[in-house]
């Protein structure tokens, strides 16, 4: 497939198009309250970290987030993952600190192209974006792709996983280490949903009237239900990954 991968810096007249591209995320992934604050800041106000890729026909197929962010040297990455680095990009950048390290957000395909390497792809743009604007160092708060077959392993257990060549078990994790990175470790509480049980029904269309843990299309581990109290929550595990440039 013949590619073109642009940032939205240079190219500001693809932000409808890049944004309003169709993806597969699981509807409850889409009410975590961090991510409705500050995902869609990203390319409003640091559109040279939205990457996307164009086919041949001028179709938008792919994109790639990431923040940059001031992590410090040699700087512990934190255990609420996704969530704790969209809102620390962001502070930084309201108090106007220095960044020195570019966390990933998202690799999104658009459906009708997935399974042709284009995630691959776009890691590696992400990375040499990184490595122009000066950056050593890129870090991923990963959601292993296949994780949500087997909810009830522990994300301690599966990350570490590997095959007998020795990459990981994991495709997502795989396209990471295979591009130059390390699995550093779990953010066991990456990112959350708390939500009442009608909201949890009509994303599911699961019944949510047991109380305990109920396995949920898409979800990486089971969400703790709480039918006496009203609500369910739901806490993913990621997989921090770095990439050294």
């Amino acid at each position: 497939m013949e590619l073109k991968v642009a940032s939205l810096a240079e190219r500001p007249e693809m932000h409808g198009r890049v944004t309003g591209m169709a993806d597969t995320w699981p509807e409850f992934l889409r009410n975590d309250l961090v991510g409705n604050a500050h995902y869609a800041r990203i390319a409003a106000e640091l559109p040279e970290y939205v990457l996307f890729a164009e086919n041949e026909r001028g179709e938008v197929v792919a994109h790639a987030y990431s923040v940059p962010f001031a992590l410090g040297a040699g700087g512990e990455l934190p255990a609420r993952g996704w969530d704790e680095v969209l809102v620390w990009a962001f502070g930084d950048l309201r108090r106007g600190l220095r960044p020195d390290t570019v966390s990933a957000i998202s690799v999104v395909v658009a459906p009708p192209v997935q399974g042709t390497g284009l995630s691959a792809r776009m890691l590696s743009a992400m990375r040499d974006n990184a490595r122009a604007r000066g950056f050593r160092e890129v870090v991923a708060p990963v959601r292993p792709s296949a994780k949500h077959r087997e909810p009830r392993t522990p994300m301690e257990e599966y990350a570490f996983r590997t095959r007998d060549d020795g990459l990981p078990h994991d495709p997502w994790l795989r396209v990471h280490v295979r591009a130059g990175g390390r699995i550093e470790g779990v953010a066991p509480a990456s990112m959350s949903v708390a939500a009442s049980l009608d909201e949890w029904r009509a994303w599911t269309r699961l019944p949510f009237d047991e109380e305990g843990l109920v396995e949920v299309p898409g979800a990486l581990v089971p969400v703790h239900c709480e039918p006496d109290r009203g609500y369910a929550v739901y806490v993913e595990p990621n997989v921090w990954v770095r990439h050294t440039l």
